[in-house]
């Protein structure tokens, strides 16, 4: 692959800085801005915008693709869920499948939430990673008129505090969405959310369940895993 970075004059290692920083965490590109002024770099918060749009599907891509070719994730027991995204006044819905580790296997934004929205998310997941042995959803109709189309409504799940894991999964795109002032245009409402995504589960130790030792190890393992993407 040829360098995707031979066109700029910043380094790598700062271009990947300021995307990390901005996807990772709940900042606006104005405070991003301000904390590379404060190691030194001074740099424009819409070059910041202009990084995170060039370099971030790439860098989600590479994660993925990582991920998928050593499954990094379960196909024991999905949990689906749909959160509602407000976008210039009219109702989105982002749809949302993780595992029961937490990983967050696809996000998928729709103006609608019928079946046929439900059948196309479900596909897309499934193309990607499988078939799952259980799918834990809500009592949203939708899903049970796409499990019957897929042949697979045997496997669904339904039932009170059994979807949990996919509502906490929601609680850091929302964060997000909250310093971004949220979304102009569904296509970059579905841009950002699967960025988003990659690099939360790539920086998701779960450090509450590891000792300190084991949690360092583990992100010094990250850390040095994202600075070698696209290098």
């Amino acid at each position: 692959m040829q360098n995707p970075f031979r066109y700029f004059n910043s380094s790598p290692e700062v271009i990947r800085l300021a995307v990390m920083m901005y996807i990772r965490y709940p900042l606006s590109l104005r405070q991003v801005e301000d904390l590379l002024f404060e190691r030194g770099i001074d740099i424009c918060h819409e070059t910041v915008r202009f990084w995170w749009n060039r370099f971030g599907p790439m860098f989600a891509a590479e994660i993925r693709k990582r991920r998928v070719q050593h499954h990094s994730y379960s196909c024991w027991r999905w949990h689906l869920d749909e959160v509602f995204v407000r976008i210039n006044g009219e109702m989105h819905y982002l749809w949302r499948a993780v595992d029961h580790e937490g990983e967050v296997l696809e996000v998928f934004a729709t103006k609608r939430r019928d079946r046929r929205a439900a059948l196309k998310f479900l596909k897309r997941a499934m193309k990607r990673y499988g078939r799952p042995k259980v799918l834990v959803t809500d009592r949203l109709r939708s899903y049970r008129a796409a499990l019957k189309v897929i042949g697979n409504t045997q496997t669904q799940e339904c039932g009170r505090w059994l979807n949990n894991r996919a509502e906490n999964s929601h609680q850091p795109f929302r964060r997000r969405e909250g310093a971004m002032s949220k979304f102009r245009h569904i296509k970059t409402l579905q841009k950002f959310a699967s960025v988003h995504a990659s690099i939360h589960n790539h920086f998701n130790l779960e450090r509450h369940l590891t000792p300190r030792e084991t949690f360092k190890e583990n992100r010094s393992a990250a850390l040095a895993e994202w600075r070698q993407i696209a290098a």
